[in-house]
């Protein structure tokens, strides 16, 4: 039997959101659909393995009572999820219409009841909630759903687990491409997570790490890299051979409904990860007996743009993160980079996106400026590796382009930065651009090949960038076609009001010198 195709799913996808389009907002089709795809994966994913045992140990009724054996000592060991007989699928759809979104949200509590580690996952959603006393979606609505999602079963010989994550994927970009600002905030383009997976390379049983997960898909590519590079196809589908251990997989999300999907997601591929809530800068989740920050062989991730936090957010931190200085409060991207870099390992590596503002900030500037010296002190502790400046127009919370920053502890070529100028590297699209798989090989070659290319990658030494300010944007030491840099209007703003920060600073400082000479009350 033909496993579903990409073009399948999308056109499966599209069909499902438009029967609830109307009733919902396109922001909260996902809340609906994803929850809904992943219970009859868990179903579907269950009857395949009841199917199993019954072969397994004679008869199905056998099996039952094995796997009710197992549940009332609370270890179920033969199935990966135990499914109650009311989240069945086909018990679902043959539910009447009337009371169909009690019932459904009765079967994912129970799910979520059956197996500790869904709960907070399956049942996310109320599928029963009122809104202004009317219901946000109604048992009609749902029924339509429920008819066009029975459509494909999605059993372990039925889909590929990367093919369910696209379906994740292609909803979340979908709302990214209706909601524009809003969707940013946890959503990587694929390709760009692809190509951040390529440039880290992960190795056999290495840690990786996301402190700003999201819904998990740059954790997602590092795992299917890896896939890539030692499995082995099994049944169609592409396994680790015995003796290759897999990667070990850590997030922290901020938002819990994003969070529940990341779970969703590395669940539906098959995967180890221990994905955990809560606010990352304020309130690491990962950290040892003795309260020092764990740390890992890897880091991927893209934190929020510019987020604003408080200095005392950065000041007196107990875990020690900040000691290269304090970012502003307008931009915390080199408050992040400090918190990655203090959770790789000596021999760690991290891939981030970020603005392209990061690199470049306060370069040329008289006197100090905070991210400057951060980024000075990264330099000569010889932690940057390389930065690779993206095209426009490919990211959904802004058409301006950003960058991807490596920083390697353990750096082979001392003293030198690659800098690649990838700005013209993509295929135009609508609504965004995107890259091709040619694109991602070119750019992840040059820098695994650490070489020089007219008009795409210049290699400086670290004396260099001293003499530039460090500055750091990969258009400043390699042009293409003559092209003149142009400020985004986002990186306008983010110097501006890093620009009145340092003036009001300047002028504290200025009224506490002119009160100490009496010249000022």
């Amino acid at each position: 039997m033909a496993m579903m195709t990409i073009e399948a799913l999308e056109t499966w996808l599209w069909d499902a959101a438009c029967v609830i389009r109307g009733p919902v907002d396109a922001p909260k089709f996902k809340d609906y659909i994803l929850p809904l795809v992943f219970l009859k994966r868990l179903s579907d994913v269950f009857d395949d393995e009841l199917e199993r045992l019954s072969a397994e140990y004679g008869s199905r009724d056998i099996a039952l009572q094995l796997l009710e054996q197992e549940r009332e000592r609370g270890q179920v060991h033969l199935v990966r999820f135990y499914i109650p007989e009311n989240a069945h699928w086909e018990k679902i759809r043959q539910h009447e219409v009337s009371g169909l979104g009690q019932f459904l949200t009765d079967a994912v509590r129970s799910v979520a009841r059956e197996n500790l580690s869904l709960h907070g996952v399956v049942d996310m959603v109320d599928f029963n909630a009122t809104a202004a006393g009317q219901r946000i979606i109604s048992d009609e609505h749902l029924s339509s759903l429920i008819n066009v999602l029975s459509r494909y079963r999605l059993g372990l010989q039925d889909v590929e687990p990367d093919l369910l994550g696209r379906a994740y994927e292609y909803l979340l970009r979908k709302f990214a491409e209706d909601q524009g600002q809003s969707a940013g905030e946890f959503y990587t383009p694929r390709e760009v997570a692809i190509l951040m997976a390529h440039l880290l390379d992960p190795q056999p049983g290495m840690t990786v790490y996301d402190p700003t997960c999201g819904s998990g898909g740059l954790l997602i590519k590092c795992h299917l890299r890896l896939l890539e590079t030692h499995g082995v196809r099994e049944n169609r589908r592409l396994k680790l051979p015995p003796g290759i251990a897999p990667l070990r997989l850590f997030g922290q999300e901020i938002n819990p409904a994003t969070f529940a999907i990341a779970r969703m997601n590395v669940i539906i591929h098959d995967m180890q990860a221990d994905i955990r809530i809560g606010d990352t800068m304020r309130h690491p989740a990962f950290v040892d007996a003795a309260g020092r920050l764990q740390t890992f062989d890897r880091v991927t991730a893209n934190p929020m743009w510019n987020q604003k936090f408080p200095v005392e957010t950065y000041e007196n931190d107990p875990y020690e993160r900040f000691a290269l200085g304090t970012p502003p409060s307008s931009s915390a991207d080199w408050g992040w980079l400090q918190h990655m870099l203090a959770s790789l390992n000596e021999r760690g590596k991290m891939a981030v996106v970020l603005d392209t503002g990061a690199v470049s900030r306060g370069s040329g500037n008289q006197g100090s400026n905070r991210e400057r010296d951060i980024r000075k002190a990264f330099v000569e502790r010889d932690l940057i590796e390389a930065v690779i400046l993206l095209p426009e127009n490919l990211f959904y919370n802004t058409t301006a382009p950003g960058i991807i920053l490596l920083v390697n502890r353990a750096k082979p070529r001392r003293g030198e930065i690659l800098l690649i100028n990838a700005s013209q590297q993509f295929a135009k699209g609508r609504p965004k651009n995107y890259l091709t798989e040619e694109h991602i090989a070119r750019i992840a070659a040059l820098y695994h090949a650490w070489r020089a290319e007219e008009g795409l990658a210049a290699i400086i030494t670290s004396d260099e960038a001293a003499r530039n300010d460090y500055n750091l944007s990969p258009s400043r030491y390699v042009s293409t076609n003559g092209k003149d840099e142009v400020l985004p209007l986002e990186e306008a703003v983010v110097r501006l009001l890093e620009a009145e920060e340092e003036r009001a600073e300047a002028d504290r400082e200025l009224s506490q010198i002119l009160q100490k000479l009496g010249l000022w009350r």
